[in-house]
């Protein structure tokens, strides 16, 4: 399933997400050269419908068109297929960031096709990965994390001073690199915002430009740090709305407007028929069931019972089916291993 050049395909600066499948055959890794041979990695199109890594590598790209790249550089362009009709991945495909080393799942084509990336980077001493990925709700551009490691949180932070650290979900592609090298997943906005793609094209270049991690800490004041607390989803038995619509769970009109926003205990998040007794299933980063401790009905309305920030909120119902509904995040204190350990990548 995997393809690989040494030399960009041609069209490929100018392709639309649409239309790689006419110029490559499916999953592809481009490695090209650079100044520095340990690479750069970049994953775009994980997700078929989220093109702001695709507009970001190539304005990379076509900025250097006459010079050699300061550093190598492997593209990994993974859904083509999903991405040709605009969806996230195709019914009978898995999520292409669900599938890397350490997934829940195992024995896919696409199990050993992320296993290949994996080990054909690690043979080139990757010096960094990131991964780039939209929202299709109203968020800020934040950047993730897998270690609180001083690295990666350089990393991130030249994206943004919002980084979360995350781990759940399993089988993503960052974390699949952390044992390789500093890793970030960066979140650019919904698909078709500029500035999310000038601030990935931004992070590229920089990545490229960088001889080595800084060894002191990221400053208290540039960091705005985050833990996911749990994974919100919405039971299959289970018929949900955010459109109004007659189902068994009403999320209220404002839903994506509450991401980055700290809810109070009490906020009204849906209603909910009755006899509907288990309408959100909360996991916490052990995989748990933790659904109690942050949601209660009341009187026929899902309230929050505790403090929490939710993440991609979305009124995408197709997205919330293959996905979740949602990430549940409190703030998380610097790291005093950050700043006194140093750093062993």
């Amino acid at each position: 399933m995997l393809t690989i050049h040494t030399t960009l395909p041609d069209g490929f600066l100018e392709a639309s997400s649409g239309g790689l499948h006419q110029i490559l055959p499916g999953p592809t890794l481009i490695h090209l050269p650079g100044r520095n041979p340990r690479p750069v990695f970049v994953s775009i199109l994980l997700h078929g419908n989220e093109d702001t890594g695709l507009k970001a590598v190539q304005r990379v790209l076509a900025s250097s068109a006459s010079s050699t790249l300061p550093r190598a550089l492997s593209i990994f362009i993974g859904n083509v297929q999903a991405a040709a009709v605009g969806l996230r991945r195709l019914d009978a495909q898995p999520d292409y960031n669900r599938v890397w080393p350490g997934a829940e799942t195992a024995g896919l084509p696409e199990h050993n096709m992320t296993q290949k990336v994996v080990e054909e980077m690690r043979t080139r001493s990757v010096f960094a990965s990131i991964d780039i990925h939209n929202n299709t709700g109203l968020n800020p551009h934040y950047a993730c994390v897998n270690r609180l490691d001083r690295p990666f949180l350089h990393l991130a932070t030249l994206f943004s001073r919002i980084v979360v650290y995350f781990e759940r979900p399993l089988g993503v592609q960052s974390a699949a690199f952390a044992g390789l090298c500093p890793a970030v997943t960066v979140e650019c906005g919904k698909p078709g915002n500029v500035e999310g793609e000038q601030e990935a094209a931004r992070l590229v270049e920089a990545a490229l430009r960088l001889d080595h991690f800084p060894a002191h800490a990221v400053a208290k004041h540039d960091l705005d740090l985050y833990h996911t607390v749990g994974t919100v989803k919405v039971p299959d038995t289970v018929s949900f709305t955010v459109h109004g619509k007659p189902a068994d769970v009403r999320f209220v009109p404002e839903l994506e407007r509450m991401n980055f926003t700290e809810l109070a205990p009490g906020t009204h998040f849906a209603d909910v028929v009755p006899g509907c007794a288990a309408p959100l299933h909360v996991s916490d980063p052990r995989g748990e069931q933790v659904t109690a401790h942050f949601f209660a009905l009341r009187g026929g309305e899902l309230r929050t019972i505790r403090p929490v920030m939710p993440a991609m909120l979305t009124r995408d119902e197709r997205v919330i089916r293959q996905d979740c509904l949602c990430y549940l995040m409190e703030r998380l204190p610097y790291p005093d291993s950050v700043m006194t350990a140093p750093s062993e990548l």
